[in-house]
């Protein structure tokens, strides 16, 4: 998808386009602003409309209307902006909604208003509109390719065209096709994404972006002892890997960052096997390295001035006669044994040795992401994240870039009684303990691999597939999670 954006001074509705999108604030009457302009151009239509749905500008209001030759632009979709200070967050929502809408309706052409007074409004809508209209049609064949493609957007401003503007919008357009690399690899099936193209997805990614590149194949995963992650793999003909992506910074870093991603191209439980219904979605199993090697994209785009590092564990997790089976005590590079209790819990064993990796780098942060629990999606629903940490410090930066971001996160727990239920009694530690408060004692197993290293744990296991769009998010891989560890990266440099 290729989008010729610019961005202008000059009246939306002036410009000739398929569709203006323009937010309204909450409150708005024909007798002012957006609305007058409209009913002087298209006469007492408009206040018809607007009386008939009663559009007053409230969040998620929508109003469509036909200019029908009168203006230059042919269709101008309003959306309500609410009462509240307009931030970035909405800048970035309308943009979505506004190039959803339009891609649609067949558009081909989109202006978008920029409401006054924002900062980095042109970038947030950069963002929006890329993953607005977003689409995966890497499979689609004959008639079902679309005919129409979103090829010229253009962002208007009232006041004078900065070059921050023009380098804002730039940037967004980056960092939106970043997520969009998530999206892709989430939405792509599990026969063309193993753990072998995962990790070339990866590699691709670091070349195309100047970044270094390891790859550990199964020969090289055994000579260090990642026991852990062999295991998960053993039960399928595609072999397991570890990729390691790294960012560093002209200057000398003010400090390093790991973020690691659960990479299971396909789980289908292995010899505790899931049932049938909804087994498909398991291809999104590695929404975690998905988000990290995106990530990585967007922080070569962004240019931060800390060390960044993304590490991925890639695996399948099948059910043939060589699976790993509950039972099994395995060693990790840790050094810990772990007793194997359902192998349905296969992500945190993956994400185990890849911390232990991360914690010999030293870091001043480690962040793991990870469809990791259904427990989770049961305690906070479907568009949520639930994330942990060691530090409460962490968890309230954790938190503040979740909200800058506009991402949906909320934190649980680390209820130090439930630790007692990952006691083994052949082994120094159990993966899975009793069914209750399940996404803790996940995390607080993977606690027990990060030492003392300042460290976030995050269950995206409901947001990052969705069932149908919302939001900047469309159906299918999201990329849940990505914007905000950008921001976060962005306030520690």
């Amino acid at each position: 998808m290729s989008i010729k954006l610019s961005v202008v001074s000059q009246d939306p509705l002036r410009i000739d386009a398929d569709v203006a999108v323009i937010g309204v604030p909450e409150g708005a009457t024909t007798k002012e602003g957006i609305l007058a302009k409209l009913e002087e151009a298209l006469g007492p239509v408009v206040s018809r409309l607007v009386k008939r749905e009663d559009f007053t500008g409230k969040k998620d209001q929508t109003l469509d209307l036909q200019t029908n030759g009168a203006l230059p632009v042919h269709r101008v979709l309003l959306m309500g902006l609410g009462k509240a200070t307009i931030s970035d967050v909405e800048v970035r929502l309308l943009a979505a909604k506004g190039a959803r809408t339009a891609l649609g309706g067949k558009a081909e052409s989109l202006t978008i208003a920029l409401p006054e007074g924002v900062a980095h409004a042109a970038r947030a809508a950069a963002e929006g509109v890329v993953l607005g209209a977003y689409r995966f049609t890497s499979f689609l064949t004959g008639d079902r390719i679309p005919k129409t493609n979103l090829a010229r957007v253009t962002l208007t401003t009232t006041g004078r065209v900065s070059k921050a503007d023009r380098d804002g919008a730039a940037l967004g357009q980056k960092i939106g096709a970043s997520v969009c690399i998530a999206r892709d690899l989430i939405n792509t099936p599990p026969n063309e994404l193993y753990p072998e193209k995962l990790a070339k997805a990866a590699e691709d990614v670091a070349k195309a972006n100047g970044l270094e590149c390891k790859i550990f194949d199964k020969a090289q995963l055994t000579k260090r002892g990642m026991k852990l992650i062999l295991a998960v793999g053993q039960g399928s003909a595609r072999d397991p890997r570890l990729v390691h992506l790294t960012y560093k910074p002209a200057k000398p870093a003010k400090k390093k960052l790991v973020f690691v991603g659960k990479g299971l191209t396909f789980d289908s439980g292995g010899l505790c096997i899931k049932p049938a219904q909804g087994m498909e979605e398991m291809k999104g199993d590695m929404g975690g390295a998905a988000n990290v090697v995106a990530l990585m994209a967007a922080v070569a785009a962004t240019k931060p001035n800390v060390e960044v590092h993304g590490i991925i564990g890639c695996a399948e997790n099948m059910p043939d006669g060589n699976a790993y089976r509950p039972g099994d005590v395995f060693g990790s590079l840790d050094g810990k044994t772990v007793e194997i209790i359902n192998t349905d819990a296969e992500g945190r064993l993956v994400l185990a040795d890849c911390l232990a990796y991360a914690r010999a780098l030293e870091p001043d942060l480690i962040l793991d992401n990870a469809t990791l629990t259904g427990a989770c999606v049961v305690a906070l629903g479907p568009t949520v994240s639930g994330f942990f940490a060691n530090r409460e410090e962490l968890a309230e930066q954790f938190r503040t870039s979740a909200k800058a971001a506009g991402e949906s996160t909320w934190q649980l727990p680390l209820v130090e009684e439930l630790r007692e239920g990952l006691k083994s009694d052949w082994a120094d530690i159990k993966h899975t303990a009793d069914r209750w408060g399940g996404s803790i004692t996940a995390a607080l197993f993977l606690r027990e691999f990060v030492g003392d290293r300042p460290w976030i744990h995050v269950d995206i296991a409901g947001p990052s597939l969705a069932n149908k769009p919302y939001g900047i998010y469309p159906k299918g891989g999201t990329g849940h999670g990505v914007l905000t560890f950008l921001r976060l990266i962005e306030e520690l440099s």
